[in-house]
């Protein structure tokens, strides 16, 4: 197994954290990169940590941006987070959880640090299959930004860095994502993916992520940790 060094984009979530374990697996030193970019709520940070120390991330880095000078999200703004939505409204149009280009904002921050990590490998779950319609969580958009990306730094126009966005769960659905994990050893009990936790951070069960991710654990006839503990808590 090689050690080449790769910037891994760490939200808490199940599927930054399966996508952790699988550069790791895949002969990659990790190093974890997280955002507070705004966020309604810090307990994801908590998770993050939590993966990334439990997955062995040879260093996680916590970002300081601000997208709430922005706004224009519900995860980012004065804007209720929409609750109990069936498969058919989840699939029609883009939802209000959207944060403008936080994709794009993020693997430029990637990027940056892959560059002074010498690496040409950047990690990221998207996933295009999730009811979301993200815009940047399509196969044509990794493939734009890295083809973008191996113009914009001073080692790439040096012949010293050909970057690589891994977008490994990109055509998976969320079962095959949680199996591919729980097969690694991912501990989904130390992850959080709800879009409007209490104070306590315990997820909502309600919010589109949730509903996506606990079907997901119900489809392998499994249950869902989060909806036990909340995140960074073992069950």
């Amino acid at each position: 197994m090689s050690s080449r060094p790769a910037v891994v984009l760490v939200s808490g979530g199940l599927d930054s954290a399966t996508v952790l374990a699988i550069a790791r697996e895949q002969g990659y030193e990790p190093y974890a990169l997280s955002f507070r970019y705004g966020q309604r709520h810090s307990v994801e940070l908590d998770a993050a940590r939590s993966v990334a120390s439990a997955l062995g991330a040879a260093r996680h880095v916590v970002a300081d941006i601000d997208l709430r000078a922005f706004g224009g999200s519900a995860l980012t703004d004065d804007i209720d987070v929409p609750k109990g939505r069936s498969a058919e409204e989840m699939g029609d149009g883009i939802p209000v959880t959207y944060v403008p280009a936080r994709n794009t904002v993020f693997l430029s921050f990637a990027l940056a640090w892959a560059e002074t990590l010498g690496s040409s490998d950047v990690f990221i779950g998207v996933n295009a299959l999730d009811y979301s319609g993200y815009p940047d969580c399509r196969p044509e958009y990794i493939s734009a930004f890295e083809q973008m990306a191996n113009l914009a730094t001073k080692a790439g126009v040096e012949g010293r860095q050909h970057l690589k966005i891994h977008a490994p769960l990109i055509s998976m659905t969320k079962a095959q994502i949680i199996q591919r994990g729980l097969a690694l050893g991912v501990d989904y009990s130390l992850t959080h993916s709800c879009y409007d936790p209490d104070p306590q951070g315990r997820a909502c069960g309600t919010c589109d992520s949730c509903q996506l991710r606990h079907r997901g654990f119900a489809e392998l006839g499994l249950e869902d940790p989060a909806l036990t503990a909340p995140a960074g808590q073992a069950v």
